[in-house]
């Protein structure tokens, strides 16, 4: 792989955040040429708040692979992610709803451990010989017009033609950009992975399941060697922080999850029921973050969660990010930096906004498996109608009218076309 010189008076690069967003990044700038710095907050290898042991279980879509692929990096998934083949859905009485298979022509979707990916992801950032600064945090930032100076808070600086923000939801760099920009909104919910190691039930020959539980949501996909992995939202009225629901206790979210499943005919009470506490992830509230309307200023840019961020459960936070990290890299390498963020955001607003409309949407029969996500459970009434109108509604509409539309897991970037 040799790097391209860049056209741009973009030489090095600052990056905020080393989790999946920051090392795509580091990744992809270094490709196009330019020197980039990662400084992560935490001084662990595996960054806090990303789990524990394998941490929680997500997918890669195949938009997300392709922006690897860009990079030569579509490996670090291939080597360790399971295929997804197809999403099924069924209603708390177990009834299946609808099964969608994603295109044929693209690469399948991948469930990995977060961990996992991170560490495959850190592997290779090591490979590339990028520097990774842990137990750094941005403090502030300076831009002087000809550079960016960034405070740590360690009492060191540091300097660079630009500075990223892929520091997630609660931006730092975010509000160094817009202090008016609003904070993360708690959505209703209380989110819940685990990896269980060992269940009687069969395999679901690669379907992720998702299940509208009759008082929480459900899903679950369970592998060929008899483990399985389940993420679950649970409604809880009064917001709480990830260090107040860790305080409560797994045994205790556990026993709370049976109860809150209990009537469900599906494999949930099961499941829930073989999960080790040491096994349950807290990951906390479910948040989300109205658009942000300013990405960039001067010197400084935002990508993933910091930019646009997305429902879990909509499967696209790390392939967007990866997607965003890409094109700007490829803005960067072919432009000065002013005349690069505004061709980045062009080539990313309408694509990230449609997504993020998908997946918010208000509730139909065909987008109904896109809005997983929806805190509270639906009644009695809308229950009836979901069940009875999205079976039609998918075979009139075909899968590609619900959650596995070509129009967004399809994304190519095509690495050598030239910006502007």
């Amino acid at each position: 792989m040799t790097a391209r010189t860049p056209a741009s008076s973009t030489r090095t690069a600052l990056v905020i955040g080393g989790g999946i967003a920051g090392l795509v990044a580091a990744m992809a700038l270094h490709k196009a040429g330019i020197e980039a710095s990662v400084y992560e907050a935490y001084d662990d290898a595996v960054p806090r708040g990303r789990g524990s042991g394998r941490g929680g279980g997500m997918t890669i879509a195949p938009n997300g692979q392709q922006a690897l692929e860009a990079i030569d990096a579509a490996q670090t998934v291939r080597a360790i992610g399971t295929p997804v083949t197809a999403l099924g859905l069924r209603s708390w009485t177990g009834r299946h709803l609808a099964q969608l298979s994603p295109p044929e022509e693209l690469p399948a979707t991948r469930f990995v451990w977060r961990t996992e990916l991170y560490e495959a992801i850190a592997r290779e950032t090591a490979n590339r010989e990028i520097p990774v600064h842990r137990g750094k945090r941005l403090l502030d930032a300076t831009d002087t017009g000809a550079g960016v100076t960034a405070r740590l808070s360690d009492g060191s600086l540091a300097r660079a033609d630009i500075l990223i923000g892929a520091d997630g939801l609660r931006s730092t760099v975010r509000k160094l950009i817009d202090p008016t920009t609003p904070k993360p909104h708690y959505a209703g919910t209380l989110t819940f992975t685990a990896r269980v190691p060992s269940t009687e039930l069969p395999s679901t020959s690669g379907v992720l399941y998702m299940c509208y539980g009759k008082r929480a949501y459900f899903a679950y996909q369970i592998f060929d060697d008899g483990s399985a992995a389940w993420f679950a939202n649970l409604p809880h009225r009064e917001p709480m922080t990830s260090a107040e629901a860790q305080a409560v206790g797994a045994g205790e979210w556990l026993k709370r999850l049976g109860e809150a499943f209990a009537s469900d005919r599906t494999p949930a009470p099961d499941l829930v029921r073989d999960t080790p506490a040491e096994d349950l992830l807290i990951t906390g509230p479910t948040e989300t973050m109205p658009p942000i309307q300013t990405w960039s200023r001067g010197r400084m840019t935002l990508i993933g969660d910091a930019a646009h961020a997305t429902p879990p459960t909509s499967g696209q936070g790390a392939s967007l990010a990866s997607e965003s990290a890409v094109e700007l890299a490829r803005c960067l390498r072919d432009l000065p930096p002013g005349k690069a963020f505004k061709a980045y955001e062009s080539l990313r607003r309408p694509r990230v906004d449609r997504i993020l409309k998908h997946t918010t949407a208000t509730p139909t029969a065909t987008s109904a498996a896109a809005r997983t996500a929806t805190p509270k459970p639906a009644g009695p009434v809308s229950r009836a109608l979901r069940d009875a109108l999205l079976p039609v509604a998918t075979k009139v509409g075909g899968a590609g009218g619900a959650v596995w539309g070509t129009w967004q897991f399809d994304h190519r970037i095509d690495w050598e076309e030239r910006v502007g």
